[in-house]
């Protein structure tokens, strides 16, 4: 195991950033660290990098940050050999890329630095790796974004770190950029089987690039597990309302629905997934739901149908576009919505 957080709590005056925090990573993985602003996702990277400190253990099992099994929580940031890369590039203006790869090894201490040759060597091969080759000599504001970003990682590969630690690298580009560099970084890691923890507040970054995903809420982590579990399987309503959008029906709607006979309906919620309902003219079966449409989106390959039910419920339906042309939908119109799959929480269980 490459990294392992045991029961570490964080508080900075009465704001409590991580409630008890236990996560481990295995060596060459890739673990995402999601979840809304305030979190705790940052704080739990900075306590692994070293830049911040856990609060004193409260017994011999809590309060530690194990690398490879040895407890580094109050190793410093240099002692830990990690990479980090920021949103915001970081990168050094007056240096060439050429020399911003090359600076954390030409400022180890001279009994570890590489000789010149051996700098040369690694710069130019993490040049052909962010497939920046020719641009060496450039400096940071004659690059996109997107290459700027690329550097910074090349600078945080230079090192070889044990462990690279990603806070939100791509939050500052826009989406299309963002997208490649999703593409690019999962090609990376597959190269490198460099052990990644990336911190990010993009769902669809985390389940496209992650081998798995930590949710993280208010200080505490609500799930791990592949992208496909946490997605499919959600363990909380948090993380089914956080990871996409997600239509809610009331208890209301539950009777004779989908749900388990033993649920109490009034305290009952059940989520479904825009693309987890189906439109039909008529009710195929008892969980069919009339519904009258309100607008739709068309742009795409999916369209976008936004309707309301009788009990005055918003809902969005997701169907392919060639489906919505067939069915010759129009705004005004009653069809049924029948959900393909559903989770229903109550206050103390979820199916």
């Amino acid at each position: 195991m490459s990294v392992e957080v045991k029961r570490v709590t964080k508080t900075f005056g009465s704001y409590v950033a991580l409630d008890d925090v236990s996560l481990s990573v295995a060596t060459g993985e890739l673990v995402a660290l999601l979840g809304p602003s305030g979190s705790g996702k940052t704080t739990l990277l900075r306590i692994i990098a070293g830049m911040e400190l856990p609060d004193a253990a409260q017994s011999t099992d809590s309060g530690q940050v194990l690398f490879f099994g040895e407890d580094v929580a109050q190793w410093s940031v240099g002692q830990r050999q990690v990479g980090f890369v920021f949103q915001h590039y970081a990168l050094f203006k007056h240096m060439s890329v050429y020399d911003n790869i090359a600076f954390g090894l030409r400022v180890r201490p001279k009994g570890l630095r590489p000789s010149k040759t051996e700098i040369d060597q690694r710069v130019r091969k993490l040049l052909q790796l962010i497939q920046l080759e020719g641009l060496g000599n450039r400096f940071p504001m004659q690059l996109s974004g997107g290459q700027r970003q690329r550097v910074a990682l090349a600078r945080a590969l230079a090192i070889e770190p044990k462990i690279l630690l990603l806070d939100e690298p791509f939050g500052a580009l826009d989406a299309k950029v963002r997208q490649k560099l999703r593409e690019w970084l999962r090609e990376l890691h597959e190269t490198m089987h460099t052990t990644t923890i990336l911190v990010t507040h993009d769902q669809e970054e985390a389940l496209e690039v992650a081998d798995r995903v930590v949710v993280m809420n208010q200080a505490k982590v609500e799930q791990v597990g592949s992208p496909e579990e946490v997605f499919h399987h959600p363990a909380s309503e948090f993380v089914i309302d956080f990871l996409g959008s997600v239509n809610v029906f009331s208890g209301r709607h539950l009777e004779g629905q989908a749900a388990n006979s033993d649920a109490d309906f009034d305290s009952s919620k059940m989520y479904v997934r825009p693309h987890e309902l189906s439109i039909t003219r008529h009710a195929t079966d008892e969980s069919s739901l009339p519904a009258k449409i309100q607008r739709i989106h068309r742009a795409g390959a999916h369209a976008k149908v936004f309707l309301q039910t009788a009990l005055d419920q918003n809902v969005r339906v997701d169907i392919p576009i060639t489906q919505c042309h067939a069915l010759k939908l129009a705004d005004g119109e009653q069809v049924y919505i029948t959900p393909l799959n559903a989770h229903v929480f109550t206050n103390e269980f979820n199916i």
